[in-house]
This record gives C-alpha cells, sequence and structure tokens, in this order.
C-alpha cells in the first residue's frame, strides 16, 4: 500500500538501476527527459535577453544539463557552458557535441543571469574537486537566480548542507526523502523522466501527477495516506 510521497536517494538509485534493466528505459532516454523538463522550467525564468550559464559535470547529470542547453539554444537563447573537467563520459561527451552544434558556447562564468548547476547528481560524492569548489563559489557568488538539477552539488545527506545554494531544485521522478527531511520541500520542483507508475508502486510511493505537466512543484502540505 502507498504510504508516503517521497523516496531516499538510496531507493531512487534502485528505481533508476530497474528503470533501466527491468523496463528497458535507457540511460541517454531519461537523460533527455530530464534536461527537456530542464530547459522548459528554466525557459519560465528567462528572457531571449538573458545570459543562460550551465555548470557541467562529467556524468549524467552534466549530461542532462547538456540535453537543456541543446534545447534552449535551439529556441534561441543565449547559453554558457561551464566546464571545470573536460574528461566527459561517452554519453555526456556526444550531448555537448550536440550542444554546441546548436550554438551554446563553453566559456568561464561570467555575469550570468540565471545559472543551472548540473554539476552532480544523486551519485555524488563528498568531497567535491577542488576545481568544482572553485567553480561553485564563484557561481554563488553571482546574485541571480539559481537552479540546480536533482540534488544540489555538494549536498550532504547527513546534515542538509550544500555548496552550492540554489534558489530552486528540479529533482527527478519523486522528492527526495533528504531534501524534505531538512525543509527543502519550499524550493523543490518535480521532473517526469517516464519511470513507470508499476516502480512507483514497488517502492511504495505515490507517483507525481504529471498527467497535465512534466514539471510539477512538491506541496509540503501533501498528506501521506
Amino acid at each position: 500500500m502507498q504510504n508516503q510521497v517521497h523516496i531516499s536517494i538510496d531507493q531512487f538509485k534502485k528505481m533508476d538501476d530497474l528503470a533501466i534493466h527491468e523496463y528497458g528505459l535507457t540511460i541517454e532516454l531519461m537523460m533527455d527527459n530530464a534536461g527537456l523538463q530542464l530547459a522548459r522550467l528554466i525557459s519560465q525564468y528567462a528572457t531571449k535577453q538573458s545570459n543562460i550559464n550551465l555548470g557541467i559535470g562529467t556524468g549524467n547529470n552534466g549530461g542532462g544539463g547538456l540535453v537543456a542547453a541543446r534545447r534552449l539554444s535551439g529556441w534561441g537563447y543565449h547559453v554558457s557552458l561551464d566546464i571545470p573537467d573536460t574528461g566527459l563520459k561517452s554519453l555526456p561527451a556526444r550531448q555537448l557535441d550536440r550542444s554546441l552544434a546548436a550554438g551554446a558556447a563553453v566559456r568561464p562564468i561570467t555575469k550570468p543571469d540565471i545559472f543551472v548547476d548540473a554539476y552532480f547528481g544523486f551519485s555524488q560524492r563528498l568531497p567535491l574537486p577542488d576545481s568544482y569548489r572553485a567553480s561553485i563559489n564563484k557561481a554563488n557568488q553571482h546574485s541571480v537566480f539559481k537552479i540546480s538539477l536533482d540534488l544540489p552539488s555538494g549536498f550532504n545527506k547527513e546534515n542538509g548542507k550544500m555548496l552550492f545554494r540554489p534558489d530552486l531544485i528540479l529533482t527527478l521522478a519523486a522528492p527526495k526523502t533528504e531534501l524534505i527531511k531538512f525543509g527543502y520541500g519550499p524550493i523543490l520542483q518535480i521532473a517526469d523522466i517516464a519511470i513507470p507508475r508499476e516502480l512507483y508502486d514497488h517502492f511504495g510511493i505515490l507517483q507525481p501527477p504529471f498527467q497535465q505537466s512534466g514539471i510539477i512543484k512538491y506541496l509540503s502540505h501533501e498528506k501521506e495516506s
């Protein structure tokens, strides 16, 4: 019986793995879904004159950011990419080529209007490498609207502290228990990445009502049944 609306980070890792191996949802498919939802969210806060900076990591979270960069560039937005470590894994590397072809540019963080943290996701390990810490500290210095894709970079699930300080978190598939526990519900939105209802049932959580929109706000007053 479903009795909660959020899922722990460790449970979500298992959900993600089952989605890949039991339901045939490839990493690239879910990455494309996450990136599209992120691009849609960013576009709600941007104008065509906005300077949109995305911080990109070497793994799948960075790949999702690069999908968003490609989408936003294709829609006519000004997009730049901060990439502290150019040793991207194979799939994010392909996404980088696609985003550059669409018009995004690699350059240091410079006077952003919107900054997006897509450096690390739910598999991040602390402490973060120094090169990323330097970029994140630089991003934090700018008084602009900040978004994190899934878990904010430098998030410590034991005490809720984070290095990157977002105004909004777009978490994937379901709210993460650790974010709710430490009071980040009010800045939390949830992205549909095509996880099937059966997997939500398997983990005993309610599937967010994505029928009308691929992005919904987490409501802290939601009753768990």
